[in-house]
């Protein structure tokens, strides 16, 4: 060693170095949470009980007599769920997700306290709960989006919406159709019609189903046909407006509804883009009315027997 290097006490020329003492602070043993060797075994039994603590995690010791980390200890693997595991409103996770059912809410879903929301004073104790906030079917409304533009690739699309109750889903569809198209390198001609149906009286259907407003529907004539409509339930009135409109001859007919309702009576009719699949419950609110009532609700909400009764007709 060189003389004057730090630790070293030279003896003059020729004079074997000599090591300083260490500081108190820095002596073996001095360290608090550091024990001193033992005289036989040096620095492996004591190595056995130091404990490196670390961060929250699984501990490492060193190893006995190396003074080295040990080597690293196999865990269990976390059992984690499955990327898309199978859970719906409801909370259960017993089936696989059917994507063609839209987002399906059991029997059993509680739904939303009231209180939770706010909607207008005046329907204040005629509603039961929220079945869907709004922000759940807007942003379920944009996935379907995407899913119809990927379906059917970019084509031109004349947009049937069904009057009254999905026009705030047709507007909302529209809405993020535009963006898409806007935000890719193929523009996407989207016209919009609009037609109604009369085919029921208070909350019971009517033997026949009238078909009211809308241009001439021969100009549907090999057009590709968005059908958009808030709610399908037993499937008869889609069927009758299917046949009717197939008489024109469309290139394509596509149907999107918002709800798709299990009722006891239903023809097995189905969308081919659904939003969400409810229980057979009278449902308000988005637009969706009772005798006129309720369209002005953001949410969708249930109602009773008792405010069916307040607002029949």
């Amino acid at each position: 060693m060189r003389p004057g290097a730090p630790g070293l006490r030279s003896g003059g020329a020729g004079a074997a170095p000599q090591l300083l003492p260490a500081p108190a602070a820095c002596a073996r043993g001095a360290h608090p949470r550091i024990p001193a060797p033992s005289p036989d075994r040096g620095w492996g039994a004591e190595a056995e009980a130091l404990e490196l603590r670390q961060a929250p995690g699984p501990r490492r010791f060193l190893t006995p007599g190396r003074g080295g980390p040990a080597p690293p200890r196999s865990f269990p693997r976390p059992a984690f769920p499955p990327a898309f595991p199978g859970r719906n409103m409801a909370g259960s996770s017993e089936e696989a997700p059917d994507y063609g059912r839209g987002v399906v809410i059991k029997d059993n879903w509680p739904g939303y306290d009231l209180n939770l929301f706010t909607y207008p004073q005046h329907y204040y104790g005629d509603l039961e709960y929220v079945l869907l906030p709004r922000g759940i079917i807007v942003d379920r409304i944009e996935r379907l989006a995407k899913d119809i533009m990927k379906d059917l690739g970019y084509c031109d699309i004349l947009i049937l919406c069904v009057l009254k109750g999905g026009y705030k889903f047709c507007m909302d569809l529209v809405e993020h159709l535009k963006n898409i198209s806007r935000n890719s390198d193929r523009f996407v001609s989207m016209k919009v019609d609009f037609i109604r149906l009369k085919s029921c009286r208070n909350d019971q259907a009517m033997d026949e189903m009238q078909i009211i407003g809308g241009d001439d529907l021969s100009t549907l004539a090999g057009k590709n046909v968005l059908i958009v409509k808030d709610l399908v339930g037993t499937g008869r009135t889609m069927k009758a407006l299917l046949s009717s409109i197939e008489k024109y001859k469309p290139n394509m007919i596509k149907v999107a509804s918002l709800l798709v309702k299990r009722t006891p009576g239903s023809d097995g009719f189905r969308p081919d883009y659904a939003g969400f699949e409810i229980p057979n419950l009278f449902v308000v609110g988005y637009a969706l009315g009772y005798n006129e009532y309720f369209r002005d609700l953001n949410h969708i909400c249930v109602i009773g027997e008792h405010c069916k009764e307040k607002y029949r007709v």
